[in-house]
């Protein structure tokens, strides 16, 4: 199964909408695993204000907003794989 991970933080509108886009987009398709990075120093230096970012395999899909197409288009590479 193919896992996307989506880095967020508490009371984050973007997020909370890029999630509830992404649920009807990869349901059947990938695994969504939200990772909290208020917790995390290393995460929040690297993201930052710049939430939420959406990445599979270690790869920066998009942030801020739900870019459908690069989505369609890696979940596409990925299940040939």
């Amino acid at each position: 199964m193919i896992v996307l991970t989506l880095y967020s933080r508490p009371d984050c509108h973007l997020c909370e909408v890029m999630a509830g886009q992404l649920e009807p987009l990869l349901r059947g398709r990938a695994e969504l695993r939200v990772v909290d990075i208020s917790g995390n120093l290393e995460l929040k230096r690297r993201y930052g204000l710049r939430i939420p970012v959406l990445a599979g395999a270690g790869e920066e899909l998009c942030h801020y907003r739900l870019d459908r197409d690069r989505v369609e288009s890696y979940l596409a590479g990925a299940s040939r794989s």
